[in-house]
């Protein structure tokens, strides 16, 4: 089959879906081809963060915070579903950097990106504070400050959603096999899931592979002539039973340098991470080691008084992150900045992204589509900055009364999982539940707030076709479901996978 798009995209994580949405609202015809479940790498293994990136002010990438920090308010108001303000405690540790340094880099972060929506810094008395009382009694100080927590994975679905919704094609379980160009066009094969081989021509191509970048140059062309490098960095999460009762994150310093956060998670767990190890392996097998966790329960006990030890891991998560290598002896000092490389050979143009972190895919998306409009001659004008993601249509101001008209108008579902769904999807939780007038209405329970018409509507509308997908990706209710009714979950997609479409 051949067809002709403007652009076709390899790969279904942040950018790849951030650029096809931001391509599609444009008037484009686009198509974006994912070889396994949108967002089922790097993008779902972060630590949950809209941030500005307050370590990075150490290493003077003041450009980046301050991008950053404009964007984690320009992404609070267009998808306040999945991202919401979340306040860190950063205690001060009397062997590592000084009092008056941490506040200084805190009255900057306050200032240099524009905040409007969040809270100041406040410096707390951690005897007398509630954050101090989960923490050793030695750490008497402490910097109270804000970022946002998001929904990873989902906010790449709503993306993704976005994008489909403008016109876009998305191809999920479809591996790019082969990409040539010749006469201005670009020919590209995909092999489904089922083994079929599709054919595409586009106008240009767009690699946001991630961790496979350099994969996608090698099979573009046969003398690729990218001078970017790019450099594994192995980041690792651990989740365990909740280790404090507040709403608070926290920030620790520890002596190599780096910092480790401890994040509320799924309400009953505390979120652990990250680690920045060299990785050098196959990135389809990433898994977190013996002396990650090791690390991550060392550095946490150092500060709470409840120890943590690798028998309380409930859960563990490992992605790569692609990172620009800017020469940095250390992994962690690495940039997180993002790079564009434009090669226009034989009037097809091929955008590689290197690097980049989840917090700034919408300006990410913008540079891409300012670098490729000379080749594609659009006129629409950049549109992203205040238009909201599917489900996020009331805005962030919106918010409070939305919750209470759901309350009123499903009071059958019960204030946990009203609240749960309304984080998921937003504005798009009516679609979700159409005329059901009763927990009856919705089918089978599997667990954990999780009923047969979720699933439903995961499949239909989500690109959802194992429970890995709707479990761990869409949802995070694997976390809080028994091995029996995780494989209930998993018998319903064999079954589904056989019933007539």
């Amino acid at each position: 089959m051949d067809e002709i798009a403007d652009i076709l995209i390899v790969g279904g994580g942040i950018n790849g879906c951030g650029i096809a949405r931001d391509a599609a609202g444009r008037g484009l015809k686009v198509i974006l081809a994912e070889k396994d479940d949108l967002a089922s790498h790097t993008s779902s293994a972060s630590s949950k963060l809209i941030h500005g990136g307050l370590r990075y002010l150490e290493h003077y990438e003041f450009r980046l915070v301050r991008e950053s920090l404009i964007e984690r308010e320009v992404l609070l108001r267009s998808a306040p579903h999945l991202i919401a303000p979340l306040r860190f405690m950063l205690p001060h540790h009397k062997a590592m950097r000084p009092a008056f340094f941490l506040r200084l880099g805190l009255f900057l972060y306050d200032h240099i990106g524009g905040r409007k929506l969040l809270p100041a810094t406040k410096t707390r008395n951690l005897r007398k504070h509630a954050t101090g009382a989960p923490l050793k009694d030695h750490f008497s100080k402490g910097f109270e400050y804000s970022d946002c927590w998001v929904d990873d994975a989902r906010l790449v679905l709503h993306a993704a959603l976005d994008a489909r919704d403008r016109g876009a094609q998305i191809l999920t379980r479809s591996e790019v096999t082969s990409a040539s160009r010749a006469k201005g066009l670009w020919t590209i094969k995909v092999r489904t899931a089922d083994g079929t081989v599709l054919q595409y021509k586009a106008r240009t191509l767009v690699n946001a592979a991630g961790p496979w970048v350099d994969h996608i140059e090698d099979l573009s062309s046969p003398a690729p002539n990218s001078k970017k490098q790019i450099r594994m960095v192995k980041g690792s999460h651990i989740i365990v039973p909740k280790l404090y009762d507040g709403a608070e994150a926290y920030t620790f310093q520890n002596d190599d340098n780096r910092v480790v956060f401890a994040i509320p998670y799924q309400q009953d767990f505390t979120l652990i991470g990250t680690t920045d190890v060299p990785f050098d392996a196959d990135a389809n097998t990433v898994a977190i080691n013996t002396e990650e966790r090791r690390y991550l329960c060392e550095v946490i006990s150092r500060y709470f008084k409840k120890s943590v030890s690798e028998q309380d891991i409930v859960w563990a998560y490992s992605g790569v992150r692609p990172l620009v290598d800017d020469g940095a002896a250390n992994a962690s000092k690495a940039t997180r900045d993002y790079i564009l490389e434009l090669d226009t050979i034989e009037d097809a143009p091929i955008l590689s992204v290197y690097g980049g972190k989840i917090t700034t895919f919408r300006c990410l998306a913008e540079d891409a589509m300012a670098r490729l409009k000379p080749y594609l001659g659009f006129d629409a004008p950049d549109w992203t900055e205040t238009t909201p993601l599917p489900g996020g249509e009331i805005g962030y101001a919106g918010l409070p009364s939305f919750k209470e008209k759901m309350a009123k108008t499903y009071p059958w579902l019960g204030t946990a999982n009203l609240h749960r769904m309304l984080a998921a999807y937003g504005t798009r939780l009516q679609a979700l539940l159409a005329n059901a007038k009763s927990l009856a209405d919705l089918g089978h329970h599997f667990g954990a707030g999780l009923y047969e018409a979720e699933l439903d509507y995961m499949r239909r509308e989500e690109w959802a076709l194992t429970a890995e997908d709707a479990l761990w990706r869409r949802s995070k209710l694997g976390l809080h479901m028994s091995e029996a009714e995780r494989r209930s979950v998993k018998d319903w997609f064999e079954k589904a996978k056989l019933a007539p479409t």
